[in-house]
């Protein structure tokens, strides 16, 4: 994967995701399923101009839907958390 904008596709804006980002200056990410954690740690320190000390990733599985008699299935991706080093930090909302 060569560009940093298809790795990071978006934020994670959820409670728990802003909970960590407040006390453990951990940021939460929806990455391309192919980035590896190497690649997902250049693109964020590329794009956001920070300090990563780690990346944690995890696939999250897409949940069953239903619609009256039809089913259908949201989409597997893969979740990123990147923890930032002392000092660096990123703010989504303030940017709003």
């Amino acid at each position: 994967m060569n560009n940093m904008y298809n790795i990071i596709k978006k934020p994670c804006l959820t409670e728990k995701g802003m909970a960590l980002q407040e006390v453990e200056n951990q940021v939460v990410f929806k990455v391309d399923p192919r980035a590896n954690k190497l690649e997902i740690k250049k693109a964020v320190e590329k794009l956001f101009n920070v300090k990563v000390n780690a990346v944690r990733t995890c696939s999250v599985h897409g949940k069953k839907k239903r619609m009256g008699k039809h089913t259908g299935q949201r989409s597997d991706w893969k979740k990123a958390i990147v923890s930032l080093a002392d000092g660096s930090s990123i703010d989504f909302l303030e940017e709003l």
